[in-house]
């Protein structure tokens, strides 16, 4: 008997859904982290501070977005698998969107003096509370709508995301960022951040006809006396610390994409328009090659294209961070290129299905979002605040924040060699691995019996 219309997979829709809101979370990110950079650390802070110190300030109010993600994934997280991944996805869709947009209308310093940085923290916080669910939701919802020899495929869709929502918000900021320099800082800078209301419209048209995968309505079907959450971090902590240590991978691209221009622009002054547009060619590269990366994953397997991508990425920032110091444009757009475009690209394909994999249906949510968040909330939190500050006042000394961007990467290629490799199993059979007999006890145990009239 062939399953009800509602119970089919759908991997094509449950990929374009799920990239077009990493879309917005990245173009968020990216909006910020090249406002931060160019425009920020000037209109929120005190004129009196050097250059170093407000860009250091302006790093801090967007790691702040970062520090609060552990706390909405243990909400949002949870949500997803209790109510499904569809309705967290929706919710972070517009508390996003929305932040984003309400940056766009802040009063700067020169206008309402500290209640300015005050206002962008308060809405990066909101903002980073939301944002911890989506990419969790996200991935679930499209792995377990994915084939399962293309589960790698399928879910590189939300992390190439990044490179489109990374392209968008770089491309929108450059011919801003070449106008004069009383326009951009006057209300050019705004623009951008209005702008997500464009990408919200869209996700939202695409994401309302997404139905639930079939596993998580025959998960649901059986009801337990215990939470995922509570399931998640009684059975799995081990995985969850696993995934935040290999999330921390996600540092290499919040140096590049923020640090490095400031590092550029402020540091030795190089043409804003041309450092913002080695984001944009690596983020075009990137988004055609994260889909063959992830393809990569499902045929030689997740941690093997995980590691590949970490240490090359890891290792080049050294050069790449080296090249900005000589001026020396064709350098600096080749080492760029093939740190984030090509290394970066092939961990980002890999970690969604390989990270996902490691728990049960269950609580797949649960573990995964507080696992990445946790990571991401270091690594976003710490890599361009740190970076920031191993460069000096006058953000001139590149070994430091490129040594750092190389341990972060030690640390999560060391994490990935304890995990399974779980491209050959199906999602069933990933059940049953990754549940302990005593969880399976326990589980059995806490099953409601229907009531009997």
């Amino acid at each position: 008997m062939t399953k009800p219309e509602t119970h089919r997979k759908t991997p094509a829709k449950a990929a374009i859904a799920s990239w077009v809101g990493t879309t917005l979370e990245y173009y968020d990110f990216a909006v910020y982290g090249t406002a931060s950079a160019l425009v920020l650390n000037v209109l929120f802070f005190s004129k009196d501070l050097n250059p170093g110190i407000s860009t250091l300030l302006a790093m801090v109010t967007l790691a702040v977005g970062y520090a609060v993600r552990p706390l909405g994934a243990l909400v949002l997280g949870p949500l997803a698998d209790r109510f499904g991944r569809k309705f967290v996805m929706m919710l972070t869709l517009f508390g996003i969107g929305g932040c984003t947009f309400l940056i766009g209308c802040l009063p700067t310093y020169s206008q309402v003096g500290a209640l300015a940085p005050i206002l962008l923290v308060v809405i990066r916080v909101i903002q980073g509370l939301c944002v911890s669910g989506e990419q969790g939701s996200a991935i679930t919802m499209s792995l377990e709508h994915a084939p399962e020899k293309r589960r790698g495929f399928i879910t590189s869709f939300t992390t190439s995301g990044s490179a489109s929502g990374g392209l968008l918000a770089t491309g929108v900021f450059i011919p801003f960022a070449a106008l004069p320099q009383e326009q951009l800082l006057g209300w050019a800078w705004r623009v951008p951040f209005w702008l997500s209301a464009v990408v919200v419209v869209a996700a939202y048209i695409i994401r309302r006809r997404l139905q639930e995968p079939p596993v998580f309505l025959e998960t649901q079907a059986v009801k337990v006396r215990i939470a995922p959450l509570t399931q998640a971090l009684r059975f799995h902590w081990v995985a969850i610390i696993r995934v935040a240590a290999c999330a921390l991978i996600a540092g290499v691209s919040y140096v590049f994409d923020s640090f490095s221009v400031a590092f550029a622009t402020t540091g030795y002054h190089l043409d804003k328009p041309t450092i913002l547009w080695v984001g944009v060619i690596t983020s075009m590269i990137a988004f055609l090659f994260t889909p063959l990366a992830g393809l990569l994953s499902d045929l030689i397997g997740r941690k093997t294209v995980f590691l590949i991508g970490a240490v090359g990425a890891g290792a080049l920032m050294m050069p790449y961070l080296w090249s900005i110091t000589t001026g020396n444009w064709p350098l600096i757009f080749a080492l760029g290129i093939l740190c984030k475009a090509f290394f970066y690209s092939t961990v980002n394909a890999a970690w969604p299905a390989f990270f996902a994999e490691m728990f049960p249906n269950r609580v797949r949510a649960s573990g995964l979002t507080v696992g990445t968040q946790i990571g991401f909330a270091i690594a976003g939190g710490v890599a361009p605040v740190i970076s920031a500050a191993l460069a000096g006042s006058n953000l001139q000394n590149w070994f430091g924040p490129a040594m750092f961007a190389l341990a972060i990467t030690v640390i999560a290629a060391i994490a990935a060699l304890t995990a399974k490799e779980t491209r050959r199993y199906t999602l069933d059979e990933i059940d049953e691995l990754q549940q302990s007999e005593r969880e399976r006890e326990v589980v059995t145990a806490a099953i409601e019996l229907p009531t009997t009239v």
